[in-house]
């Protein structure tokens, strides 16, 4: 009676070991619908604005964020992926805005520059084809922060197929609650408020180009805020020629974003496709990790239970299970064996994404853009030539003002 009661026992704590396996293993594997953004509508402007009640906005080329560390988590992932999204995000946020009337120009722009009036920063905490978590910073030329928040939005594959360039992205609801939230902020402007967001742009871009004429204008204050302390008077000559060399700057800004535009036209299929592939891609992986992980846990449980019926001192028990005990072996040694091809199945799924990873970075490599006809060619990176040609900028201002 009491080698029945030992044997029950460590079939009870076999069976609370595989539970305990099982739980782990599940806990391990995330459930891609737990983060979503709201299901909000874009909010559209009801009528057409007056040019004073629209604001310029300056969408900065979004931060790549950090990749996961270990390779296995990547699961195909790379920089270079991150790098284009990084350009192709702040793209569609710029023509998401662009259509809902409440904004004058929104443009991207390579790097920070001291003429926004509306600025958006964003950074790329998680991308991998199924899910998108963002962090998102706006700010006004006061230096106002409007909000710095973090979005997340995942999606289904019946969600991939309902796509449109420029209009509708696989992940438009995130799109969408960050023009809704920006938008909500600047409905409580007032039109002094606006008024001085517009006059602020202008000085700090006026200061910028020439300190010693301007400085004493604007200064900003211990809480961060910049406060406008006078205006130039209207027939001002000086600050003519700012806004004509302002007209420059903006006129380079629309050349890069023709190229943007350009690059997004090249690597939307491409990119749409190679998110789609990917989350099919990881969908399998998924199944057949749960499948293998089934597998070695119904092996494991086989193998400890004759091992367990073993060791019982009933020599009696023993005898009488030898079979049982021979057949439980050999099917959870089959079971552990299957398990571990299947997860071996899993790797040649990783790889395959990596490849399509692969192949899509090779697809978007970085756009060169030459000024149109300029004996100086601005080379480079987007957000070195724009470095560059903020440079040029002030050289022109010092060859036509003198100073």
């Amino acid at each position: 009676m009491k080698n029945v009661k030992n044997i029950k026992l460590k079939i009870k704590l076999t069976l609370l070991l595989v539970m305990v396996i099982l739980l782990n293993a599940c806990a391990s594997i995330p459930n891609p619908y737990s983060r979503d953004v709201s299901n909000n509508k874009q909010i559209m402007a009801q009528k057409e604005l007056n040019s004073n009640e629209l604001l310029d906005v300056s969408i900065k080329i979004f931060e790549p964020g950090k990749l996961p560390e270990n390779e296995d988590e990547r699961k195909g992932l790379s920089e270079k992926i991150r790098n284009s999204e990084a350009r192709y995000m702040p793209i569609h946020l710029k023509y998401t805005m662009q259509r809902t009337g409440y904004w004058g120009n929104v443009r991207v722009v390579p790097d920070e520059s001291e003429g926004s009036e509306i600025l958006v920063k964003g950074e790329i905490l998680e991308s991998d084809g199924e899910s998108i978590k963002l962090k998102i910073e706006v700010v006004d030329s006061e230096n106002n922060k409007w909000f710095e928040r973090k979005y997340n939005q995942t999606i289904k594959n019946s969600d991939r197929n309902d796509t449109e360039i420029e209009r509708k992205d696989a992940f438009q609801l995130i799109y969408n609650e960050i023009s809704n939230d920006i938008i909500k902020y600047r409905q409580e402007l007032t039109p002094e408020k606006m008024e001085r967001i517009k006059q602020l742009a202008e000085i700090r871009f006026a200061r910028y180009m020439a300190p010693e004429l301007y400085s004493d204008y604007i200064k900003k204050e211990n809480n961060g805020l910049y406060k406008l302390y006078r205006l130039p008077s209207t027939d001002d000559p000086m600050i003519k020629r700012i806004r004509s060399i302002k007209s420059r700057d903006e006129m380079l800004l629309d050349t890069i974003n023709n190229y943007y535009d350009i690059y997004y036209t090249d690597v939307w299929e491409s990119y749409d496709n190679w998110r789609k592939f990917r989350s099919e891609e990881l969908e399998t992986i998924r199944d057949i990790e749960n499948k293998a992980l089934a597998q070695k846990i119904l092996g494991v449980a086989a193998i400890v239970g004759a091992i367990a019926l073993g060791a019982s001192s009933n020599s009696d028990v023993v005898n009488r299970t030898g079979a049982l005990r021979t057949v439980m072996i050999a099917g959870g040694g089959y079971a552990l064996y299957s398990g571990i091809q299947t997860s071996k199945e899993s790797e040649i799924n990783k790889e395959a994404i990596e490849e399509l990873g692969e192949s899509f970075a090779i697809e978007l490599e970085p756009i060169v853009i030459d000024i149109d006809g300029k004996t100086t060619k601005l080379t480079g990176s987007a957000d070195q030539q724009y470095a560059k040609w903020k440079n040029l900028l002030k050289e022109i201002y010092h060859k036509e003002t003198g100073f």
